[in-house]
C-alpha cells in the first residue's frame, strides 16, 4: 500500500504548489518581493508540518530582497492556504531559490555557442 501514499503525498505537494503560486502573484502585497515568481516545486513532509518551496525568480530587482520577503510573508501565504486547502496542518513554509531554470538557459547559450 506505499504506493496510495505516495500518489496522496504527489497531490498535496501539486496542490500546495498551485495555491501558493497564485497567492505569490495574486494576494501577496509585500513590497520587497519583486519580479516573476514562479513556484517550481513544493515538497511537504509526510507528517503536514513543513513544506519547502522552491522559488525561482525573474527579473528582480535583488534576488535575495525577494527571498527574505517571501520567508517573511510565509504567516500570510500559510494562513491564505489554510483557507483554500482542507487540511489538518498547514505546513510551515520554507522558501529556496530554484535555479534550474537559469542553469537550463546557461547550458543552452553554451550549446549555441558550440554550434556556431
Amino acid at each position: 500500500m506505499p504506493n496510495r501514499n505516495n500518489n496522496r503525498q504527489g497531490r498535496i505537494d501539486e496542490e500546495f504548489r498551485k495555491e501558493i503560486s497564485s497567492i505569490i502573484n495574486y494576494d501577496l502585497k509585500e513590497p520587497t518581493v519583486t519580479g516573476l515568481i514562479s513556484v517550481t516545486r513544493v515538497k511537504v513532509t509526510p507528517d503536514l508540518k513543513y513544506a519547502k518551496v522552491w522559488v525561482s525568480i525573474l527579473n528582480s530587482k535583488n534576488t535575495e530582497e525577494t527571498l527574505k520577503g517571501l520567508s517573511k510573508s510565509s504567516g500570510f501565504i500559510r494562513s491564505e492556504l489554510a483557507k483554500r486547502i482542507n487540511l489538518r496542518n498547514t505546513p510551515e513554509l520554507s522558501f529556496v531559490i530554484d535555479d534550474s531554470l537559469e542553469y537550463g538557459a546557461k547550458i543552452d547559450n553554451i550549446l549555441k555557442d558550440i554550434i556556431k
